[in-house]
């Protein structure tokens, strides 16, 4: 018995150390990456940023609105548009949200961030990654249908429970509370170690990540990718073959719109 005991221990030791040389490895790889393109994926966003309910109030979301969509004109556009609304019972990941009919973007959002504790610049930020909405000039239905990317996949086959506006943007904002309480559930996890594709072909290949905070845990169980060194390089354009972009354009949005994300 005493050693069967000797034996775990010493393996339980070889194990942490391997992990915290992969840490290592994988943080000094997250270094270069912030000297040289001024992103680490390992801590996208602060979860100060992220969950700041109060970022913005609906006067200063429409504020917002109508600076960056100034160039687009009618009541197709995002600025102007109005949506009827339901009421949502208050559960276990957001406060109730009341309804009304004809509802401004601007009011859903600012109402869908404080009810679920989500910035609304976030909101704002994935609304423009996932559909150019924000700054749009002309817009189809599509694009107010999978306005947050939520359950609505490229081929338009949307989840008929998630499609819509008011349904894109409320549903998001919970979608991510339910993630930081059912974390487990998902295959990337904060203050860890996680192996992140480049690409949605495994053949692309990807990299250990240490997960810094909550935050970013969020956006890669959102969108399950890291930027390779190509999509980095490339600015707000584009990569290779094996580059994927969802990451690191939330990143440029919200920097070029509010600033520091941390």
């Amino acid at each position: 018995m005493a050693v069967v005991c000797a034996m775990a221990l010493a393996m339980g030791t070889v194990r942490f150390v391997q992990w915290r040389l992969d840490v290592k490895a994988a943080e000094a790889r997250q270094l270069e990456l912030i000297q040289t393109y001024d992103f680490d994926p390992g801590d996208i966003i602060s979860d100060g940023q992220f969950f700041n309910a109060n970022a913005m109030s609906e006067a200063e979301v429409q504020s917002f609105l109508d600076e960056q969509g100034a160039a687009c004109s009618g009541h197709d556009c995002l600025r102007s548009k109005t949506f009827d609304t339901t009421d949502q019972p208050a559960d276990d990941y957001c406060a109730a949200y009341r309804g009304a009919k004809h509802e401004t973007a601007a009011a859903i959002i600012a109402k869908a961030g404080k009810a679920c504790g989500i910035s609304q610049k976030i909101l704002l930020t994935v609304l423009q990654k996932e559909q150019h909405l924000v700054t749009a000039t002309t817009i189809t239905d599509f694009q107010y249908k999978s306005a947050m990317g939520l359950s609505c996949p490229d081929d338009a086959n949307c989840d008929p429970q998630y499609a819509g506006f008011f349904k894109q943007v409320y549903g998001a904002a919970k979608r991510y509370q339910y993630y930081v309480r059912h974390e487990d559930r998902y295959g990337y996890h904060a203050n860890a170690l996680n192996y992140i594709q480049y690409h949605p072909n495994a053949s692309c290949g990807g990299t250990n990540v240490y997960i810094r905070n909550k935050a970013t845990a969020l956006l890669y169980i959102y969108t399950p990718y890291q930027p390779n060194d190509a999509a980095l390089a490339a600015g707000a354009g584009e990569g290779d073959a094996c580059s994927s972009y969802g990451n690191r354009n939330f990143a440029i949005i919200y920097q070029s719109w509010f600033g520091s994300m941390r």
